[in-house]
């Protein structure tokens, strides 16, 4: 089943989706292109996982990791499908990263990996968005991966999906950049679920995006990326604005 948050008439809505039509709890229907998609939770927080697909990792030259990598975003950091992502001022290549999302739907802490499938909503999709050249140089990642637009999410929560092996595909103007499986990963999406709950509270909502497969790349101003997980979607959004001549970056 597929959750949705959309903005119809006005007014905002938790809605199911079915087919090509949004139902309101009143049990209407309306047509998708109808209304606006906005993120399908609020979340407290983004947790994400840097370098969880092997290949990805050694694209990027990095150590392959022995336990997670986590890293947060906040939720000023969310972009629903279909809204623009804003080039922002501070870097001059601007990253994709296509990711399998995991939504949690209850309150936990403490969580063994056996038990994290009770917790968790559905799944969705994450762009995590990343300005890769301020990665480079800096060892905190707030200005590379938490700035406002960093983490476009959604079209919904998919409720019914086995994460354990489904394609992940991103394209950028139609081209594939990204196309891989989720059984490259290192740490499997209940080990995450985990292993996050033992250093935070997951409160209902949070979000844990859980790595990026390799290919990823820059995006520029015009451009439109589109991230597709198996069983889930698509995520669509465009880039708008553009990278400033000098941002006084190196890298």
């Amino acid at each position: 089943m597929k959750h949705a948050r959309v903005l119809f008439d006005g007014q905002v809505y938790e809605a199911k989706v079915e087919g090509e039509e949004a139902v309101l709890p009143s049990g209407r229907r309306v047509p998708l292109e109808a209304v606006q998609f906005l993120p399908p939770t609020i979340p407290t927080k983004i947790v994400c996982v840097g370098f969880n697909y092997r290949d990805h990792a050694q694209e990027l030259e990095v150590e392959i990791p022995k336990e997670p990598l986590f890293f947060l975003k906040p939720p000023s950091a969310l972009v629903a499908h279909g809204q623009p992502v804003v080039y922002p001022p501070h870097t001059r290549q601007l990253d994709y990263e296509g990711e399998l999302a995991v939504v949690i739907g209850r309150r936990c802490r403490d969580v063994r990996p056996e038990e994290a499938r009770e917790v968790i909503l559905g799944y969705s999709i994450l762009n995590d968005v990343t300005a890769r050249d301020v990665q480079k140089v800096e060892k905190q990642w707030v200005r590379a991966k938490a700035f406002d637009g960093s983490a476009p999410y959604g079209p919904w929560v998919e409720t019914e999906l086995d994460p354990s092996d489904v394609r992940i595909t991103t394209r950028v103007n139609g081209e594939v950049r990204q196309d891989s499986r989720t059984r490259f990963m290192i740490f499997d999406v209940f080990t995450l679920v985990a292993e996050a709950s033992r250093y935070m509270t997951l409160e209902p909502g949070d979000v844990i995006a859980t790595g990026t497969p390799p290919g990823v790349g820059p995006l520029r101003p015009g451009d439109v990326v589109e991230i597709t997980v198996e069983g889930v979607g698509s995520l669509s959004n465009p880039v708008t604005g553009g990278p400033p001549a000098d941002t006084g970056v190196e890298g």
